[in-house]
């Protein structure tokens, strides 16, 4: 007679497992694109990643996208982009009876009838005014450690065309409402484009669809929610990729060395404090929308092609654009091949487009005119690189007279200026700003390096005075102990072909290393990675 197996009874322990551990079990052996769910959750939780404040910066950055993403598709389901007219039956009560465009009819929908419309939208430009300045500050942060070099001289680009992406999405957004204030600045924008020789009428009938104002408002609603929008995701996301093939760079330090990273575990340590400032600037976002008003469109009124709103503003992350339009002296034209060619216009462009043009390939500069051709793991500390920072405070200096500049007529009012004055002192101050940021940066920076040099040889002054033996009074200096020394030594910056020449001509060594090394490698050099 065959005996029959029977299924072997569950153990103790196994029927003790709750339904969670057999479902997580279940999870760590699925398999994802060939890969074990639990192998690379093993990965990750070893991956280490350095603690800085510097790293804050991505995560506000997300955190802003996430927030105009998902209030944006909220928004959509009630926004009609139509620049067809209608009249206004809403409840605000002043505007009954007026005849306003379908857009702006449905903004004031979402602002006054729509339960929570006025939170959305506002926690929607909030969000879009917060991100230009985080994607600023992360450029600040990686152009003064010098996290922009080899292997990650792409991930620099990345980052200056989503700042070009944020800002085209911030504009065609601010023009979307319809209102008096987005139709000003829309008329300034056809003014630019039509003052661009040869191909500026075809241009300006392209964007707005025949006259002023045409059809702006369904030419730009796609390119905002579909093409600036869908750009920023996918840059935001392929930079993502490349900064963890290339591995977060690091801060010199104890035990810090190319080829490791000494930090904290990505999961869950990271992932956790990362997780939690995110929903903190969310909620920042949503208390501030809840509680500070912006973009009133029922006060600015419905968009007049004949009206402008006097001592309009542009939103501040495209101030410098409009400063630029400020400081181009009058009477800037010339004739030229039976053509007038407005260089109020044409100036301008120039000089921004050159401006972002360096700041795009300033790694590729770097590298060419220094000649160090290494991949750099380990940041610089501005101190240590003063030519570097003198440049870069040349470029905000810059920047920030540009930016000065679109708001000269209110400075002019608040302080009782005349108009021609404040111009003229901000055309000054365009011209030798940078020159003296950049002088004043280098020295304060070669200054510091004196002082980290003496505490690398000398130690801290402790205040002690002890007599010695032949009745000379000296301090007594405490040294510093292997984490400080780590922390304050300069790096080797010998590009790659001095050290060459080093070997083979050790006497022309110290010629050729000065010839092709920056103002900062003077004095004592740390060994790398320390």
């Amino acid at each position: 007679m065959r005996s029959i197996a029977h299924p072997a009874r569950p153990t103790a322990d196994e029927r003790r497992r709750s339904i969670t551990d057999r479902l997580a079990e279940r999870i760590g052996n699925a398999r994802f694109f060939g890969h074990r769910v639990a192998d690379a959750w093993d990965r990750l939780r070893q991956r280490r990643v350095p603690s800085h404040w510097t790293n804050l910066f991505g995560v506000v950055t997300v955190a802003c996208i996430a927030v105009i993403v998902v209030t944006g598709i909220w928004l959509m389901v009630f926004y009609v982009p139509s620049s067809e007219p209608t009249t206004y039956t809403g409840s605000y009560v002043p505007l009954h009876g007026a005849t306003v465009s379908k857009a702006y009819a449905s903004t004031m929908l979402i602002t006054f009838d729509v339960p929570g419309g006025r939170l959305i939208r506002q926690a929607h430009h909030w969000a879009a005014l917060l991100l230009p300045a985080a994607i600023v500050l992360q450029l600040v942060t990686t152009f003064f450690t010098g996290a922009f070099r080899r292997p990650r001289r792409g991930m620099w680009m990345l980052l200056v065309l989503v700042f070009f992406a944020a800002l085209a999405g911030g504009w065609s957004g601010y023009a979307l409402p319809d209102d008096m204030l987005s139709g000003t600045g829309l008329r300034i924008v056809e003014g630019i484009v039509l003052g661009i020789p040869v191909v500026g009428t075809w241009m300006a009938s392209l964007l707005f669809g025949g006259s002023f104002p045409g059809r702006i408002i369904e030419n730009l609603y796609p390119l905002h929610i579909v093409v600036f929008t869908g750009a920023l995701l996918v840059l935001v996301a392929v930079r993502a990729a490349m900064a963890w093939r290339h591995g977060p760079p690091q801060f010199p330090g104890r035990g810090r060395t190319e080829q490791n990273i000494v930090g904290i575990p990505l999961l869950p340590t990271a992932a956790v404090r990362g997780g939690g400032l995110f929903l903190l600037v969310t909620a920042l976002l949503v208390l501030i929308s809840a509680t500070v008003v912006v973009s009133p469109v029922w006060l600015y009124g419905p968009g007049d092609p004949g009206n402008a709103g006097a001592g309009s503003q542009p939103d501040w992350y495209t101030g410098f654009l409009d400063g630029a339009l400020r400081l181009v002296p009058p009477g800037w034209e010339i004739e030229w091949l039976g053509r007038t060619w407005t260089l109020a216009i044409l100036a301008p462009l120039a000089v921004i487009g050159l401006f972002f043009a360096v700041v795009a390939t300033y790694p590729f500069l770097e590298e060419w005119a220094t000649g160090d051709r290494r991949d750099h793991h380990l940041l610089d500390r501005p101190r240590t690189a003063a030519t570097r920072t003198g440049i870069g405070v040349a470029g905000l200096t810059f920047a920030g007279v540009l930016w000065a500049a679109g708001g000269a007529d209110v400075i002019a009012t608040a302080f009782s200026l005349s108009i021609e004055g404040v111009i003229g002192t901000l055309q000054a101050a365009l011209a030798i700003g940078p020159l003296i940021g950049f002088t004043i940066a280098q020295r304060v920076c070669l200054g510091l390096q004196r002082k980290d040099r003496d505490l690398l040889e000398h130690g801290f002054e402790t205040g002690r005075i002890v007599r010695l033996p032949g009745g000379e009074y000296v301090e007594v200096h405490q040294p510093l102990d292997e984490t400080q020394r780590a922390r304050l030594a300069l790096p080797d910056r010998t590009p790659r072909r001095a050290r060459g020449i080093a070997r083979t001509h050790p006497g022309v060594a110290g010629g050729a290393a000065r010839a092709v090394t920056a103002p900062t490698a003077r004095g004592p050099q740390s060994e790398k990675g320390s």
